[in-house]
């Protein structure tokens, strides 16, 4: 298996070599064979004595791969609070392999990623140095919840990270109470934070920040360089611009299937767009602007509601890590930066815009502006209000709205009507899934799991592998459970 180390090659600075922490009773809990497949890995394999001793970080796959653990070094805004040196506190990074090709961008979904590589990460494989005090540890409740979310939205299209494999490491973990212990074996594009490059900027050594820029453009953004040659500008600048058109798409999805993230901290916003580190997030049951569910989350600074701009935030703490490289005039640097977090605000805008007017079944030209955006917007604007008002299912509420005739559709109708738009109820069915993580049925699996009974977590991954159908015996999934509403509440592990 090629497997390298490149980024911790490239920058020592921003990594430090350990070794995980040895399991008393590894056993693998979930391993995904389509992704161990597509990386070329066999499934059968990665099931054996060495494939389990490379899934827990004990040692290469094979005898002749290079095999190095690194913690990766980042700083990081947590709930808006800056901590100048955070790190992979439970995690290690392996390395990366070539990636299988990943679907071409879509209408629906246009931030689709086709990396070169992907890294094979730890999460929850014992201390490190940046452990702050903290046990190194995750519960197999939470490393399961992170698997089945990140199913969840590669199969609705939404860019993200995804688990090879979950395992038990025979260990008892204490959190809220005693939890079976869990290892999450994960893949990504890169671990490249927003909150890796501020931890670059603080170093000072503006050539550090400069080749960490360069690193993500090669990566993920390729097309920065050709953009700020037929532009003229600064290729930094157009680093900033890469991500805050990455983050606009990625977060308008998330607003269009009602994901929550839970902790959108500056360490969690990847460069490359893809979803990352979600551990308390949680899809809507009803929709509510101000949904919060994360436990950690006691001021609902991540709600629902506020991802955008929490998203728009971040970006501006990227761009004053890029500063010094977009222009040597601090003000020019700061004009040039600031008008970009404007066109995140626009291009977050106009792909929500798209995404909601398809789950109501209105058909937007591509070449549709303002002109037309604008009232399409505030007609979505005030369908979700009256959600809100009568506790509508978010999910329900569009997957049905066309196979039920009420005073809405007749007011989406006129809507059309005067704005010369076609109403197409089959291509809301192509965007509104029937089935979500839901958190209850989500939980009860996963209770379920760590006593070593999968059946529940089988039936709802093999549901939200085909979210836009219902499957026959798994219709219940496709409603709201016991468990689901605005008291139920979700935990990271940490």
């Amino acid at each position: 298996m090629d497997i390298d180390q490149d980024f911790a090659r490239a920058f020592p600075e921003l990594s430090v070599p350990h070794a995980a922490l040895k399991p008393p009773q590894p056993a693998i809990a979930r391993l995904n064979d389509e992704l161990a497949a597509d990386l070329g890995l066999g499934p059968e394999h990665l099931r054996s004595t060495d494939g389990i001793r490379f899934l827990t970080g004990q040692g290469p796959l094979e005898e002749s791969d290079s095999f190095g653990p690194v913690a990766q070094a980042y700083s990081g805004h947590q709930f808006g609070q800056f901590s100048p040196l955070l790190g992979d506190g439970r995690a290690l990074l392996l390395g990366s392999v070539p990636a299988a090709g990943r679907a071409p961008a879509t209408a629906q979904h246009p931030s689709a990623l086709c990396p070169a590589r992907l890294d094979i990460h730890l999460k929850g494989s014992g201390p490190t140095p940046f452990s702050r005090g903290g046990d190194g540890r995750g519960p197999l409740g939470p490393m399961l919840r992170e698997y089945v979310i990140g199913e969840a939205l590669h199969h609705l299209g939404i860019p993200t990270s995804r688990a090879l494999a979950v395992l038990r490491t025979g260990e008892t973990v204490m959190r809220e109470r005693p939890q079976p212990g869990g290892l999450l074996v994960r893949t990504a594009a890169s671990h490249l934070r927003v909150g890796t490059m501020q931890l670059a900027a603080q170093s000072q050594d503006d050539g550090l920040l400069r080749r960490l820029s360069e690193w993500a453009i090669d990566a993920h953004h390729p097309s920065a360089r050709d953009r700020a040659e037929e532009r003229g500008t600064s290729l930094h600048l157009e680093l900033l611009r890469s991500v805050a058109i990455a983050q606009a798409d990625l977060i308008a999805q998330w607003m269009s299937v009602g994901f929550i993230h839970g902790v959108m901290n500056t360490d969690n916003m990847t460069l490359s767009g893809q979803s990352i580190d979600f551990g308390p997030c949680a899809f809507l049951d009803d929709y509510r602007a101000g949904a919060v569910f994360s436990s950690i989350d006691h001021q609902g600074r991540y709600a629902y509601g506020n991802q955008p701009a929490i998203g728009q935030w971040n970006l501006a703490r990227l761009g004053e890590c890029l500063l010094p490289l977009i222009d040597e005039d601090p003000n020019a640097a700061v004009e040039a930066a600031t008008a970009v977090l404007g066109e995140y605000a626009d291009r977050f805008q106009q792909q929500r815009t798209r995404l909601f007017a398809a789950k109501l079944g209105l058909r937007l030209p591509v070449e549709a502006d303002g002109d037309l955006l604008e009232p399409v917007a505030e007609f979505v604007d005030q369908t979700l209000r009256q959600m809100e008002e009568q506790g509508e299912d978010f999910t329900v509420f569009f997957r049905r709205f066309h196979r039920t005739d009420s005073q809405r559709r007749e007011e989406l109708q006129q809507f059309a009507d005067r704005s010369g738009l076609d109403v197409d109820g089959s291509l809301a069915d192509q965007v509104n899934p029937v089935v979500i993580a839901r958190n209850g049925h989500l939980q009860r699996a996963l209770n379920a799991a760590e006593t070593g009974d999968q059946s529940q977590l089988e039936d709802l991954l093999r549901a939200l592998a085909s979210p836009f159908e219902s499957l026959p015996g798994l219709e219940h999934l496709s409603t709201p459970g016991p468990q689901d509403g605005a008291g139920f509440r979700t935990f990271c592990g940490t």
